[in-house]
């Protein structure tokens, strides 16, 4: 009888594989990124897109899928700052926020978040204002300026928490949805010429005065 160990087979390492796909999507999502401000959302079709980052068609829709479901994740990844999306109760700042010990500290942990958000959903905004008539992308307007909306609902009771508020909470969210906008951030820091130091400074300082009571 033959007692020979037999060949030993060797575990198979898919990290080589998931690195090329993490590419792969990182070069669609910027070419898309890219073509989308050059050209407009509507004008950019998806051959243009496969294009610029160098992959076959079937590569794109295979790894981001069609064209709105990649307008979808360009915003989705703006908000989280990763490449891929993240619900609101898991991004560091909420957290940071949550833990903090004082209503004027989750005020400024929440303008600095915003301040580093804003100028990347500013390069992402048009594909939502150019595309709006496109009964996709409309949806999807609409869907994210009702989450923006319960986000800021949640933020301002979590405020309520540590420091009475000057406001009706209602109020108070309505206020916070419209000063966190990224048109805001475009108006003062990309037509105005604010440092996004000032316009940090001026979020924490508005909403300080605006949402607190004395």
């Amino acid at each position: 009888m033959n007692f020979m160990p037999g060949p030993v087979k060797r575990r198979y390492d898919a990290t080589g594989r998931r690195q090329a796909a993490a590419r792969t999507r990182t070069a669609i999502l910027d070419a898309a990124r890219q073509l989308f401000a050059e050209r407009g959302y509507t004008a950019t079709p998806m051959t243009a897109v496969a294009g610029r980052a160098g992959v076959a068609l079937d590569t794109v829709y295979a790894t981001v899928g069609r064209k709105p479901e990649l307008a979808r994740l360009l915003i989705e990844t703006a908000i989280s700052g990763t490449d891929q999306a993240i619900p609101a109760e898991q991004r560091d700042y909420v957290q940071a926020i949550q833990a903090a010990p004082d209503a004027k500290t989750k005020i400024a942990i929440y303008a600095a978040a915003i301040t580093a958000i804003a100028p990347r959903m500013a390069l992402v905004l048009g594909i939502i204002q150019q595309a709006a008539a496109e009964p996709e992308l409309a949806a999807l307007r609409t869907e994210i300026a009702e989450r923006r909306a319960a986000n800021m609902r949640r933020f301002v009771a979590d405020l309520a928490t540590a420091a009475p508020l000057r406001l009706d909470p209602g109020q108070a969210a309505d206020i916070v949805w419209a000063t966190n906008s990224a048109e805001l951030y475009q108006l003062l820091v990309g037509q105005r010429g604010w440092t996004p130091q000032r316009y940090e400074q001026f979020l924490s300082d508005t909403w300080q005065r605006l949402l607190l009571a004395d």
